[in-house]
């Protein structure tokens, strides 16, 4: 029996209270296209359970599976291997079921894998300072984009045009609710990233700089300039990781002077999982700075006979009782795939995350150019990790549905990121990681030499 408390006359009174006459205009922000006005198309009213399975079977079996064809799938999640040892221990049920730690006494577990969790994601960042976790990298994108307007007590962020137009999407749907000015630009297609054309942007209104590391193109940017240019005006430099891995090869970005980091750690113990649930990161590298982060942080203590423990030590998400006062509505951290990501890393070490972070490369390496021997094709970046673009010469979309017809799924077209701009038409976004084979760089190769011939 369905619980329904509510009668039509409270619905109505509630609606009145919050000045809307009905409940559809709750969702006026949700695009039409986005809303669905009748029941899902081509599932039926009624089935009985076997007949329900056989139904969903069928429908699954359209799809093609990552792990099932050459996978150069990137653009913000990765396909990387995943040790069966991190799903059977977050299989476990005192973390499988357990809720936010707020009793300490009988949550030390949870909240030691959250200190871990903590201390490798400030390691990895070169930060201070990291939460325990937010919903993902596009989310924790705008929240660092809040706390540096609450941190420099100006309105304005300035967006690089090589920032993943998702997150950038996030950030401008976000501010409408703020008031927040956001300066944002799209990508320049050159070898290397515009830093001079991002830098003249910046002024005295400005509260952070957003770039991204390695870029929407796979570019790896000079950040300490960036850097120098956000200090000298006044603002934070904020910087965003798509692919942890690359921290194995590359530099920190608190190394070269990035005063937020936030990023998505999807790469790290999280599968593809259809897009979801994944694992804002988030870290700032001033530990002045802790007291604005969102979410909440986990700390070590002695209890009162002097043995090690650990508490929750700051819960600045909605403040639980001066909800007026709080620095996010973020009212949940990613725990469970932060455990994922903590298991992962632990396995890996130092060591291991580099050894994979080279092999990333070196297969990035021999894809590049491999593919540049095919007719028509030209690789674009001086520079990158596990991740490229290439130029076509025609439309990248197509040519991706094209190859997805000969069984590779041979990348991102920016057509797809960045509908309606021209330009970018021709981009095809490769990524490339220690799942991939030679075998694999080959059929992508020939498919792309058929499909461009």
């Amino acid at each position: 029996m369905r619980y329904l408390p509510l009668t039509d006359t409270d619905r109505g009174e509630m609606l009145g209270r919050i000045g809307v006459s009905s409940i559809d205009e709750l969702f006026v922000d949700v695009p039409a296209e986005a809303r669905l006005d009748g029941p899902i198309a081509g599932l039926p009213m009624h089935m009985s359970e076997m007949a329900v399975e056989r139904h969903m079977r069928a429908l699954s079996n359209k799809n093609l599976s990552a792990g099932d064809a050459p996978f150069f799938i990137g653009a913000g999640a990765y396909r990387h291997h995943i040790p069966a040892s991190v799903d059977h221990i977050i299989q476990r049920g005192e973390f499988l079921t357990s809720y936010t730690p707020y009793q300490p006494e009988i949550a030390q577990g949870t909240l030691q894998m959250l200190f871990e969790f903590q201390t490798q994601v400030a390691r990895l960042y070169g930060c201070a300072v990291a939460n325990a976790s937010l919903y993902d990298g596009s989310t924790a994108c705008w929240e660092a984009v809040a706390m540096a307007a609450r941190i420099t007590r100006r309105k304005k962020a300035v967006l690089s045009g090589a920032l993943h137009p998702h997150y950038a999407e996030v950030v401008r749907t976000m501010a409408k609710f703020t008031g927040d000015e956001i300066a944002d630009a799209e990508p320049a297609i050159q070898p290397t990233p515009d830093n001079d054309g991002l830098i003249a942007r910046i002024d005295e209104n400005t509260s952070c700089v957003v770039v991204q590391y390695p870029d929407i193109l796979g570019r790896i940017a000079d950040l300490s300039e960036i850097a120098e240019a956000a200090h000298a005006n006044g603002a934070l430099l904020v910087v965003v990781n798509t692919e942890p891995v690359a921290l194995g090869a590359i530099k920190s970005p608190g190394e070269l002077g990035a005063d937020i980091v936030v990023g998505e750690g999807q790469s790290i113990g999280v599968g593809l999982q259809f897009g979801g649930p994944y694992l804002g990161l988030f870290a700032v590298r001033d530990p002045k700075h802790v007291r604005q982060m969102p979410g909440r942080l986990c700390g070590e203590t002695v209890d009162a006979e002097g043995k090690r423990g650990f508490v929750l030590t700051l819960s600045t998400r909605e403040q639980h009782i001066r909800r007026e006062k709080a620095t996010s509505n973020i009212c949940t951290n990613s725990g469970l795939c932060a455990l994922a990501f903590n298991v992962h890393m632990t396995l890996l070490g130092e060591k291991g995350l580099r050894q994979l972070a080279a092999e990333n490369h070196r297969l990035a390496c021999l894809a590049a150019d491999r593919l540049a021997q095919v007719p028509g094709v030209r690789v674009l970046n001086q520079s990158f990790f596990n991740e490229f673009t290439l130029m076509v010469g025609q439309d990248a979309r197509a040519a991706v549905h094209r190859l997805a017809e000969k069984g590779v799924l041979g990348g991102v077209s920016l057509g797809r990121l960045y509908p309606g701009v021209d330009r970018l038409a021709e981009g095809l976004l490769v990524a490339v990681t220690e799942t991939t084979t030679e075998g694999d760089i080959e059929a992508l190769a020939s498919a792309l030499e058929e499909v461009l011939a």
